[in-house]
């Protein structure tokens, strides 16, 4: 039995991955956070970054650990207003354009009006075009419709939209009857709605952690710096909770917590790994082990940038990651369990 409110988790995932909040553009979904911090009576912080670090004082005031999840997403900006009323577009993060082609998406403009619109390929007609199929989808061949009555650069100029203006993709969050959760942006606010369940159970039960704890809703991952600062000089471990990744050769699935041994940027600290596979262990948690061949993480990051701590990482596991994503409940609430006893051990 789940011991962290899992239905507190499941409301707050699904609030945020009703903000937008592309890299660079977070602040809507950190005052959520905040308010959120605010309900539950813990102190927080913004860094000069833009990201809230949260803490919950320990027994232990001279070591501290350190914990983090991401609420930025992948997105776009407007790179060029194109003749013909549409928009070039720019990624941030790092994504294919298959991957949201067709996707309704927002535009943000500076003054803060948003607009809605549809991200294509510059030949999307079946019946116009003899190449709709075989068209590279890149930047050149992707362009945003937006949903105005625009014809040329200054209908587009006249609304407020300009080069800069930050794109993001709808959601499209739905939660079956199974127990699934399809939307995009569970990377990682599927992460960052566990941290807050675990939060709220440590509060409400007034546990006592064994050491001082920050924990950062970071706001820069997927453009790669985002937990690599603000990291106390007392902090020896640094556990990042982000998705498992799924797929061919994989153990990950969507109903686990995925303890990661290696990504792209080398192993993970093999015994911080096996005090988290310990803990699964001695109580029932399902968990996998995995390497993630094509991932890197606010911790991988932080070692980076010269960092001496001991880093992890686990996770949910998420399927087609950086596309239309889904996962089970059951991974959110093994996860959480994880991570409240990693928080709760010396």
């Amino acid at each position: 039995m789940s011991l962290v409110n899992l239905d507190y988790i499941v409301n707050h995932l699904i609030q945020l991955c009703g903000i937008p909040s592309p890299s660079g553009n977070t602040q809507k979904a950190m005052d959520y956070l905040t308010r959120e911090l605010d309900e539950l009576d813990i102190a927080y912080k913004y860094t000069n970054k833009g990201a809230v670090m949260a803490t919950i004082p320990g027994q232990e005031t001279k070591i501290h650990r350190h914990i983090t999840a991401h609420v930025d997403t992948l997105g776009a900006m407007v790179k060029e207003i194109k003749s013909n009323g549409r928009l070039k577009l720019t990624k941030v993060g790092g994504y294919n354009w298959n991957s949201v082609e067709g996707a309704l998406c927002y535009i943000e403009t500076g003054t803060g009006i948003t607009y809605s619109g549809t991200i294509l390929n510059t030949h999307s007609s079946v019946h116009v075009y003899e190449d709709h199929t075989k068209q590279e989808r890149k930047d050149e061949t992707m362009e945003l419709r937006i949903d105005e009555k625009v014809k040329n650069p200054d209908d587009v100029v006249a609304l407020g939209i300009a080069v800069g203006d930050f794109i993001s993709f709808d959601a499209r969050t739905r939660v079956t009857d199974g127990g699934f959760i399809n939307s995009r942006h569970l990377d990682d606010k599927a992460s960052v709605a566990v941290l807050l369940g675990v939060l709220k159970h440590i509060k409400d039960n007034n546990l006592m952690l064994p050491f001082t704890t920050n924990l950062m809703f970071s706001n820069n991952e997927e453009i790669g710096y985002g937990g690599n600062a603000s990291i106390t000089p007392e902090t020896k471990e640094y556990l990042v909770v982000d998705m498992g990744a799924i797929g061919e050769g994989q153990t990950t699935d969507e109903f686990c917590v995925s303890i990661c041994a290696k990504d792209s940027s080398g192993p993970y600290h093999l015994g911080l790994r096996q005090k988290l596979v310990g803990l699964a262990q001695q109580n029932n948690i399902y968990y996998q082990v995995d390497i993630y061949p094509h991932y890197g993480s606010d911790a991988s990051s932080a070692l980076r940038a010269g960092f001496d701590i001991v880093h992890g990482l686990i996770g949910p596991g998420v399927d087609a990651s950086h596309s239309h994503e889904r996962i089970h409940k059951d991974a959110l609430s093994n996860t959480a369990e994880l991570l409240l006893h990693y928080m709760l051990c010396q």
